[in-house]
């Protein structure tokens, strides 16, 4: 228990950070989830289709606007099925990471698939970038060992956890926190009958707002996660902007993209933690 933790060393004299994250879903979650047999609606997939037919370009042309790189995390299929996709982003000076290759969930995958998808992914993200990607972000946000032993092997840094508010490494793998509630899914995300109806997006961006503030006086990160198909509607952009404009004009805070600040983290060190495993209730014995 550290009661005295010191301020995190950011760089050039800020005093927090700001990353703009967008996972880029579109139709990965519903063919990993239909992968045994299609079904005959099609309702739920042109929900999706709407990102990259409009909603990630109009996300896209905000962050131009406001002059601030984004971080996007694209499954394999996606960037498969939209060749044009990644060197597109590279071209306007973002980020891209990995983000499995069909969205595979990781309760239903074995660590042989994982290794599988994720290697499968570097092999396209390079044919059609030139480059390796540096970064991974695990579809809904779940890990396990092996996934950190994979990452770790091939160089990657991690965006899946949320053990702090800062930059940590994690068995060996720097970690880029995320967090539920800066996700737009668990706020918008409908699909249909079961859904819960959507909030408005005056209360989300009033709660992220004072988020960002909080992060920024404690000195943190504020990360934020959207994803094309959700948050690429006329309001929310509306909404996008609002928050990071302030955040832009704010000299002391660094906005910039998950692989920057990892990076830094590298060249500063800070908080090592190993991943831990629980002996199930029934096993322990005594007082603890």
């Amino acid at each position: 228990m550290n009661w005295n933790p010191t301020p995190y060393p950011w760089p050039d004299g800020y005093r927090a950070a700001a990353c703009f994250t967008v996972d880029v879903d579109a139709t990965a979650p519903w063919l990993w989830q239909h992968r045994d047999k299609i079904p005959s609606g099609i309702a739920a997939l042109e929900h999706r289709q709407y990102g990259m037919r409009q909603g990630l370009a109009r996300m896209v042309a905000m962050l131009d606007r406001l002059n601030i790189p984004g971080s996007f995390f694209v499954p394999g299929i996606v960037a498969k099925d939209n060749p044009d996709l990644l060197p597109g982003l590279i071209e306007r000076g973002h980020e891209i990471g990995l983000h499995g290759f069909y969205h595979e969930i990781v309760s239903e995958t074995s660590d042989a698939q994982f290794t599988d998808a994720l290697e499968t992914s570097i092999e396209l993200f390079v044919a059609q970038t030139g480059a390796r990607p540096a970064g991974f972000r695990s579809p809904a946000w779940e890990m396990t060992p092996h996934m950190l032993s994979e990452l770790r092997r091939h160089g990657l840094w991690d965006s899946s956890l949320m053990g702090h508010d800062l930059p940590y490494q994690i068995d060996g793998v720097t970690e880029l926190p995320v967090r539920w509630d800066n996700d737009d899914a668990i706020f918008f995300k409908f699909l249909g009958a079961g859904d819960r109806p959507p909030r408005s997006e005056a209360e989300i961006c009033a709660r992220w707002t004072h988020e960002a503030r909080a992060q920024i006086r404690d000195g943190g990160l504020f990360m934020l996660t959207v994803h094309d198909w959700i948050s690429g509607r006329a309001a929310r952009v509306e909404l996008l902007s609002d928050l990071f404009e302030p955040l832009c004009a704010d000299e002391t805070v660094w906005v910039t993209t998950c692989g920057e600040i990892a990076r830094h983290h590298l060249s500063v060190g800070g908080l090592e933690v190993t991943s831990q495993t629980v002996t199930p209730i029934n096993e322990r014995t005594g007082h603890e």
